[in-house]
């Protein structure tokens, strides 16, 4: 039986341990503490029942649940450690090298039967990016992306492999996550003014034109991000180019598209211009959250038509992260942001706290989906290093400062399977805590000297836009008549009758370029003969 709570790996400067989850928060026995400062890489399995880390000298595993040593490997050099769904293999990969005549490369991927402790296959594996395979959950596919094409292995046999998916220079792919029937996303960047592409297939059916489940182009995209649902029913695909070639944003130009695998496709429309800083799924895999636009953001969660649901307003966040139950939403700005927290009851979409998680450079959400972790780690910021333990209703439960002259490195929460841990209603009210609470302090804005011993006048450079329940409603002004009240619905329906028609006339322009239209703008220019109609009509006043 694994523990009721999930533990917290923490390792730094000041070595390699593990701490006891809430409410307790002690130092834990089932890990012996492993001092110094060689600890490189370490990681759970999955189902949190095994740990594996390197001290700088070898890779050791133990089984959590009874504290036993199950394997040691002499590979100093390995910085990075990951278990396959089902903890049949452990993979490692260590910096590639050449032999010393420098005729070939030394393989660096090793893959070790946890059971045995054998060592399966041994691979190249120059680059660190993506340097894991990709298993299917019940672990009977294995996929690597070899020289642009896509090799697949079945139930661990890595001695050759089954099927392969060859397209011209594949740069990225992505499982799906789902069991049968399996499904793969591939990126092909685009070349010599070919346009960059994304495809779904179904596994194994590869061959012929038809093959593919859809197809998704796009001219504007130097690199992707690839998005399956839970369900593996649909990819949301992030298209990045380097570069904003009209000069508006440093980050470059991102698009957000929708793939799904009966064919269907969309372009998300956002509407804030500007960056797209973090689009996640919610486990129902029935929508989807974006956060996006220049500061202050927008988030916004869109239904699988690609229509809006609930929009949060702005505010300073540039990330969401959604419980592993789905139902509580937290969207937050980290990084070069204040660590503003703004967490969510998505269910009846109200707001439950607004905590602030200065300098946090790391978030994560419990296992048991009611705690939450923050932290400040290096390299991203060298001082102030620590980590916090909250709930969600704002109170902070547990914190740890590291001395002045140490550095935290990573802190994680033991994994565990979806429903250990069954959804708790959820409450409103912050819990007790013995931590004291701290007012996170606000910078004041410099004033010339001449303006210091006159009144501040409140002023914003950009004002916030609040969430879709939360703006002021008219109740105060006197009720207007009854015509007085059919012109303004008269007013408002022309209006948003003009700016359908003049958004069609965009589509109609791009169309006549010969940009390929999505399914959903194809179908909003046919709703011009009816938008016009319904404009001659409010004119007439019919």
């Amino acid at each position: 039986m694994a523990p009721s709570t999930p533990l917290l790996t923490v390792r730094g400067s000041e070595g390699l341990y593990m701490v006891n989850g809430p409410p307790h928060f002690t130092e834990s026995t089932v890990f012996p503490r492993e001092s110094g400062k060689n600890c490189k890489t370490c990681t759970f399995s999955k189902d949190g029942t095994l740990f594996a880390w390197g001290n700088g000298e070898k890779i050791n595993v133990i089984n959590v649940t009874n504290k036993g040593l199950l394997h040691s490997f002499d590979l100093p050099k390995a910085v990075c450690l990951e278990f396959s769904p089902k903890n049949t293999v452990l993979a490692t990969w260590q910096p590639y090298t050449t032999s010393k005549d420098d005729t070939a490369g030394i393989p660096n991927l090793q893959l070790y039967d946890v059971k045995t402790g054998m060592c399966l296959k041994s691979f190249i594996q120059k680059k660190m990016q993506n340097w894991c395979p990709s298993w299917s959950e019940d672990e009977t596919l294995c996929a690597r992306n070899v020289n642009n094409e896509v090799h697949f292995f079945e139930n661990n046999n890595f001695n050759t492999f089954a099927n392969k998916l060859h397209l011209k220079k594949i740069n990225d792919f992505v499982l799906s996550p789902a069991l049968q029937p399996y499904k793969v996303a591939v990126y092909v960047p685009g070349s010599k003014g070919a346009p960059s592409f994304v495809r779904l297939y179904q596994y194994p059916n590869f061959d012929g034109p038809h093959a593919a489940l859809a197809n998704k182009s796009f001219f504007k995209a130097d690199k992707v991000t690839m998005l399956w649902n839970k369900k593996a029913t649909a990819v949301l695909v992030i298209a990045s180019t380097d570069v904003d070639k009209t000069g508006a944003s440093y980050y470059g130009e991102q698009t957000l598209h929708y793939i799904a695998t009966n064919g269907e496709s969309a372009v998300v429309q956002l509407p804030k211009n500007g960056p797209i800083y973090d689009v996640v799924w919610n486990s129902s895999s029935t929508e989807f959250c974006a956060v996006y636009g220049f500061m202050p953001a927008k988030a916004t969660i869109f239904n699988l038509k690609c229509d809006p649901v609930f929009d949060f307003g702005t505010g300073p966040r540039n990330a969401a992260y959604y419980s592993p139950h789905g139902h509580i939403l937290v969207l937050a700005g980290f990084g070069n942001l204040r660590g503003q927290m703004e967490v969510w009851d998505v269910k009846n979409y109200k707001l439950i706290s607004k905590p602030v998680a200065s300098d946090s450079t790391y978030f994560a959400w419990c296992p048991d989906g009611e705690h939450i972790l923050t932290a400040t780690c290096a390299p991203r910021l060298r001082v102030n290093n620590g980590y916090k333990i909250w709930h969600y209703t704002g109170a902070v439960l547990h914190k740890y400062d590291v001395p002045s002259t140490a550095e935290l490195w990573q802190v994680s929460w033991q994994p565990f399977l979806d429903g250990i841990f069954p959804e708790k209603a959820i409450t409103y009210q912050a819990v007790s805590s013995d931590v004291p609470s701290e007012e996170p302090k606000v910078a004041t804005a410099y004033r010339p000297p001449a303006l210091r011993n006159k009144p501040v006048t409140n002023s914003k450079l950009h004002e916030e836009e609040p969430p879709q329940n939360m703006k002021p409603q008219p109740g105060n002004e006197k009720p207007l008549s009854k015509t007085a009240l059919k012109n303004q619905r008269k007013h408002e329906a022309k209006k948003a009758a003009k700016q359908k028609l003049k958004a069609i006339e965009q589509l109609k322009e791009q169309a006549a370029t010969g940009k390929q239209l999505e399914k959903n703008q194809l179908a909003k220019i046919q709703k011009e003969k009816a938008l016009l109609q319904e404009l001659e009509d409010l004119e007439l006043g019919i």
